[in-house]
């Protein structure tokens, strides 16, 4: 169940955690009273996916890894990863491969630097990647972007799909955008700051918001569109 009261709306003092599927119809509920448009869409977007990872190093990592290549390629690199170290992605094991063991693994660059950066800083205990899922959504999300190589997305995707977070919406996502486009019948798909605003109706369930849009817009194209596998 959700860390805070779910009766109503959580005090802001609390932060509202999604740890289960009965926590993402409870979100749906809340979400049809605050925009009852939503409810016609759940219709067509079907069971709607937790896709719920454990916080900590690896979460992050695979989202990273994740980025900007196909979900077969990301596939690929991420097995490589955990032979690697067989089997179990920790700072600490990645922190100790060799210099250049991120062109074994099929990584740019500018990726295994990122993972270099959190890597080292969880080692170090300047980063508690799992502590972050007790904090407000505002002072995590700063916490992640401050990393080299962490952008809005990145923190945002990993707050949600690993932190568990209940009020976090990517809006720079552009399978997002389009959903949403397609959902409301907009002529254009919203940038993200418009996308930001029009997503505050939602909140403090804009994680679940996200969740819907996504699984309403793959069943109108019929493949998985989740930043996480």
């Amino acid at each position: 169940m959700l860390s805070s009261a779910t009766n109503s709306e959580p005090s802001r003092g609390n932060v509202q955690i999604i740890r289960s599927e009965e926590d993402i119809r409870e979100g749906l509920k809340h979400l049809f009273r605050l925009d009852p448009r939503l409810a016609d869409i759940a219709k067509e977007a079907g069971p709607i996916p937790l896709r719920l990872h454990e916080p900590g190093f690896a979460g992050l990592a695979h989202i990273i890894v994740s980025q900007m290549v196909s979900r077969a390629s990301a596939d690929a690199i991420w097995r490589r990863m955990s032979l690697a170290e067989e089997g179990v992605l920790t700072a600490e094991r990645y922190v100790a491969l060799r210099p250049d063991a991120w062109r074994e693994f099929g990584l740019s660059r500018a990726k295994a630097t990122t993972l270099s950066g959190i890597a080292e800083a969880v080692v170090s205990g300047r980063l508690d990647l799992a502590l972050l899922s007790s904090r407000p959504p505002a002072e995590a999300l700063a916490e992640l972007t401050a990393l080299k190589g962490v952008g809005p997305w990145t923190a945002e995707v990993y707050l949600m799909f690993c932190g568990g977070h209940a009020d976090v919406f990517p809006s720079g996502d552009v399978a997002l955008q389009n959903a949403v486009a397609a959902a409301f019948g907009l002529a254009q798909r919203p940038h993200a700051k418009v996308l930001a605003s029009l997503a505050m109706v939602w909140s403090p369930w804009r994680s679940v918001a996200a969740r819907l849009f996504w699984a309403y817009y793959a069943q109108k194209l019929g493949r998985g569109l989740l930043p996480v596998g």
